[in-house]
């Protein structure tokens, strides 16, 4: 007989958090849910070297050849799963427990894999938190001094079936440790330096165009008093901004590889250079952060030397064919960290330049995009803020939260916000379009709709180009005003426009892509969706009106309904609107109830309005229209069949 196969490998065990409330709450959701989580984790656990030896109901077995990699790979999988999180209501959210050890194990043929060293890395997810990592004295002392993460000792633990207690260790995440960053050694400063210094002039004009799209603001004079930082006199930063302000620090090089550090500058470069090109925000030049490159800092007191209220630190290490950058976004006055995250690229010498391009443009997009991080931040502190005291800006972003939840309160404050804003701020570009948007989508949602919300939503686009032509935003209105007022050509000239620009960024094409495919081009609408959604990992869940409508079209109603439930804005109407359609058409209206009922509650009109309001919408596709109609009369909703005289 055969002796069994015993090897020595690190084994991550995962399972989920309260995932038996999940299931009870929504069995449906929450399947679907994990797959998407799974597929997440195995490309983490591919990059990783890992292999998934079994997953099981809601739990996942990974064997690893190295600790190293098993402790990264936990730290990676949390991360990317936080940031999915981000997505769902907070009563839908999946966290995960990991636990990591090292040990002996005992390996069948097909793979499987038995012994003390699977039974204590189950142990340590046992002890995990929600969100965290715990794992045994075999892992730290494996990897100590080898990775970037933190480590708590909770003492020695007692493990079931395990005759010894085992001693156990909390991983810290790395924007926990960032605080404690070791200064680099003096050859890293001098690459750097030398590096930094040549991209000074082209920040500076990067930062005098920040300035150049807001005349309205008066010029700060430079600040004369004085303090000592490192024995040199230093002038104190000038009052912050009223927009949001941000420094980008130089990015550490942890490749052990001085060749790399042009990448490294390259790609810090490139974030600034990107971010400064949304107009909201304020960018602190390079050569003010210079001097910080490779240095352990206090961001509160670079916060206030700098005068920015946040900044962007992280690092890029090179790992034989790839690229990991982690970058984070930290609020000055607090220290608390915002965000972060971490991008892989495949790196090639052909393509090393677009991966700059790429990342550069994730990380500001995820940062400064309309539904990005500095958007939501400044927006919890407007909602602080009594009317009267909203700024302008403020107003931009409660237009932002419209567009991204479609409520019908939300709509109301940003309309209200945004005719103060441009009566007090006429030339304020920004304002002007959001406002054609809240009166565009006023109109076309029947949200108490001003009288000619249409020519109103045309001229303050207009307005808005008159302004600042070369502002994208300002055409993205322009085209939805034409789009709902019937003038196809007009749309699809400032579709093209906006398309062609290499500014739009993915919230714009999120739009364009919904009305193009609307318009019947769903070959090139449904594309331009896709594509935002790439770019953009947090994106807003109604652009999966797109593809429940193209599966809806063809009859593929199991996939409509997949895509409806992923829309999960439950005070949006319509969004409840295609899940009941979806099971009207599958002939389960007992599953529409629920949906229909909510239907009603947030507009009890529907029925009786339902198909006018849809054809603002689907003018230039009545026949998906009659479809759409004939799925909420089998959901149990009385349409009537006639067209509404507003067609």
């Amino acid at each position: 007989m055969a002796q069994p196969k015993r090897k020595l490998a690190a084994i991550l065990s995962a399972d989920v958090v309260g995932y038996s409330r999940l299931m009870q709450d929504d069995d449906a959701a929450t399947v679907v849910t994990l797959q998407e989580y799974r597929a997440s984790i195995g490309r983490v656990v591919e990059r990783h070297q890992g292999h998934v030896v079994n997953a099981p109901g809601d739990n996942i077995l990974v064997e690893f050849p190295s600790a190293v990699e098993a402790v990264q790979c936990a730290c990676e999988i949390q991360q990317v799963l936080k940031g999915r999180n981000l997505e769902l209501p907070t009563e839908r959210r999946m966290e995960f427990r990991i636990g990591v050890n090292l040990g002996d194990v005992i390996e069948e043929k097909d793979g499987t894999i038995y012994g003390d060293g699977v039974n204590i890395a189950a142990r340590m997810e046992a002890l995990a938190d929600a969100g965290g990592i715990c794992v045994s004295n075999t892992i730290y002392e494996s990897v100590e001094g080898k990775i970037d993460f933190g480590f708590d000792f909770l003492g020695e633990q007692p493990v079931k079936n395990i005759a010894k207690p085992v001693r156990v260790y909390r991983v810290r995440s790395e924007a926990e440790g960032a605080r404690q960053r070791a200064p680099a050694g003096p050859a890293r400063r001098k690459t750097g330096a030398i590096i930094a210094a040549a991209a000074v002039a082209v920040v500076l004009v990067a930062g005098g165009v920040i300035w150049a799209l807001y005349p309205k603001a008066p010029p700060q004079e430079p600040a004369e008093a004085t303090e000592e930082i490192a024995g040199e006199p230093v002038a104190l930063a000038p009052p912050l901004p009223d927009k949001p302000s941000i420094a980008v620090l130089p990015f550490d090089n942890l490749s052990d590889d001085p060749t790399q550090d042009y990448f490294v500058d390259g790609l810090t470069e490139e974030i600034i250079g990107t971010l400064a090109r949304f107009p909201d925000l304020a960018v602190i030049a390079r050569n003010s952060t210079f001097r910080y490159k490779g240095q352990a800092v206090d961001v509160r007191a670079v916060g206030e030397e700098l005068g920015a209220r946040y900044l962007v630190e992280g690092s890029v290490r090179r790992a034989a064919d790839t690229i990991r950058v982690t970058a984070q976004l930290i609020e000055t006055e607090t220290g608390s960290h915002l965000w972060s995250e971490t991008f892989d690229r495949a790196l090639t010498v052909e393509n090393v330049f677009a991966i700059q391009d790429d990342i550069a443009a994730a990380v500001a997009t995820t940062l400064a995009g309309f539904y990005g991080v500095l958007s939501q931040e400044g927006l919890a502190a407007a909602r602080r803020k009594p009317p009267s005291q909203l700024s302008s800006y403020d107003c931009v972003l409660l237009a932002m939260e419209f567009l991204r939840t479609l409520s019908l309160e939300t709509h109301r404050t940003a309309r209200d916000c945004l005719e103060r804003a441009v009566e007090n701020d006429p030339d304020y570009a920004a304002a002007w379009s959001n406002l054609a948007h809240i009166y565009v989508l006023g109109d076309s949602m029947a949200y108490d709709p001003r009288p000619g919300s249409l020519d109103r939503a045309l001229a303050a686009a207009q307005r808005s180009v008159e302004l600042a032509p070369d502002d994208i935003r300002g055409h993205w209105a322009l085209a939805s005003a034409h789009f709902f007022r019937g003038e196809l050509d007009g749309f699809r000239a400032e579709a093209d426009h906006v398309i062609e620009s290499a500014s739009a960024g993915p919230d714009i094409q999120g739009f364009l892509g919904i009305f193009l495919a609307y318009s019947g081009e769903w070959d090139r609408g449904l594309p331009l969706l896709e594509e935002a959604k790439a770019l953009d990992p947090y994106y807003p869940r109604w652009y999966n009106f797109g593809a429940f409508f193209d599966n809806y079209r063809k009859g593929q109603y199991e996939a409509a309904l997949a895509a409806a439930q992923k829309t999960d804005l439950p005070d949006y109407v319509w969004a409840q609107a295609l899940i009941a359609a979806a099971y009207g058409q599958l002939g389960r209206a007992d599953k529409a109830q629920p949906h229909v009922k909510r239907i009603l509650e947030l507009n009890p009109d529907f029925e009786a309005t339902a198909r006018a309001n849809r054809w603002k919408w689907f003018r230039y596709q009545e026949d998906l229209l009659d479809h759409f109609m004939d799925g909420l009369r089998k959901a149990g909703l009385d349409i009537p069949d006639e067209p509404s005289s507003a067609e």
